[in-house]
């Protein structure tokens, strides 16, 4: 995977804006400079300043208040933003490995999900698989989110909300439909063993866009 000029801008815009929070010594809770401003003063275009800031938003180093502006959070080291940035924008193999690592993510998190899930669950997860307002993208992150909430680990969860935004730039991934429906019938029927080897062959299963 090639880096375009664009990305090269958008990688360039987090560095800078983390530059000036350090040359600021900003704390958190302290308020950004506006979009505008930021456009300006980093000599970039705005779509590029929203794009980094909304990076930043994912992972949780600033918050949006309606009407006030862009504050910094308090939940991560600002030092993540450029880690996770010169991976997912710098390195050749970048879809690969973002892919099959939450494909781990996923087939841990419906494992961890079966000792907890009850019928009234799996009815919700076939809600999702029949919901015809939603395409096979859409169902895939639905579902996998409802699993994630049983496992009931924030970690987790995080990590794979962030993977799945940021696979989102790259494609469009998901498995194929009748994954779903298996899933949530050995659910139904207390199958392990099923789950297992459904989630044995998941790698074969997964379509991209």
């Amino acid at each position: 995977m090639t880096i375009s000029p664009k990305q090269k801008v958008y990688q360039g815009v987090l560095k800078e804006i983390r530059r000036l929070i350090e040359t600021n010594a900003l704390q958190p809770g302290d308020k950004l400079p506006s979009e505008r401003q930021l456009s300006e003063t980093l000599q970039a275009g705005r779509s590029s300043v929203r794009e980094a800031l909304r990076a930043m938003e994912l992972l949780g180093l600033i918050e949006t208040r309606h009407g006030e502006g862009t504050y910094l959070s308090t939940y991560r080291p600002f030092q993540t933003v450029e880690l996770l940035s010169s991976f997912i924008l710098q390195e050749a193999s970048t879809k690969e490995d973002l892919l099959l690592a939450k494909k781990i993510l996923e087939r841990e998190a419906a494992k961890l999900a079966f000792s907890h899930i009850t019928m009234e669950e799996v009815k919700d997860l076939e809600k999702i698989i029949h919901d015809s307002e939603m395409d096979l993208q859409e169902k895939h992150a639905s579902f996998f989110h409802y699993l994630f909430r049983q496992v009931d680990n924030m970690l987790l969860s995080k990590v794979w909300q962030l993977m799945e935004e940021f696979s989102g730039t790259i494609g469009r991934f998901f498995y194929e439909e009748h994954f779903y429906r298996e899933l949530a019938r050995y659910y139904a029927e207390g199958e392990y063993r099923a789950i297992e080897a459904l989630l044995d062959h998941s790698t074969k299963l997964y379509v991209s866009e």
